[in-house]
């Protein structure tokens, strides 16, 4: 079941990030605070309740536990003097359950995501992904996105 996240579903949400953000820091400690998460409690509650940055959730069967999330973010240009007017929804954050993973969680909420851009007016549906993260950059690739511009770095200490 792919549903909007509720209240009930934070404490999931908070196991899920711990786990998203410790690839992260294992990866890049230099940039990510190991034993860290993206959002507090708080937030994380305010985030889910506003229609501007919408979090879905792949539960199992009884609707219990969250297997995965999507928080996404609703991006607008409007009257821009360069750009087209675009309205894009941005994949802020994604993450399946170590244990589900393999179980195609992911690409049923990537899925499930993009049609619900599609009946809702988006023309594109966009993310960022680490480069020190090549599971996850196959994974968006096989879901058929293509790279629209990189951030490049040079680290200096």
């Amino acid at each position: 079941m792919i549903r909007r996240a509720v209240d009930r579903d934070l404490e999931d949400i908070v196991k899920l990030l711990l786990q998203v953000h410790k690839v992260h820091s294992d990866a890049r400690p230099d940039i990510f605070r190991p034993g860290s998460r993206k959002y507090k409690d708080e937030e994380i509650l305010h985030i889910i309740h506003d229609d501007n940055t919408p979090v879905w959730v792949l539960t199992d069967d009884d609707d219990s536990v969250s297997l995965g999330y999507c928080f996404c973010e609703v991006q607008e240009t409007k009257g821009n003097a360069s750009l087209q007017d675009r309205k894009v929804l941005y994949i802020d954050d994604l993450c399946v359950d170590e244990k589900a993973r393999r179980g195609h969680v992911g690409s049923r909420l990537y899925e499930y995501v993009t049609k619900w851009a599609s009946e809702n007016g988006f023309d594109a549906v966009t993310l960022n992904v680490w480069n020190s993260n090549p599971g996850a950059m196959k994974f968006y690739e096989a879901m058929g996105l293509k790279p629209l511009k990189v951030t490049m770095e040079n680290v200096i200490k």
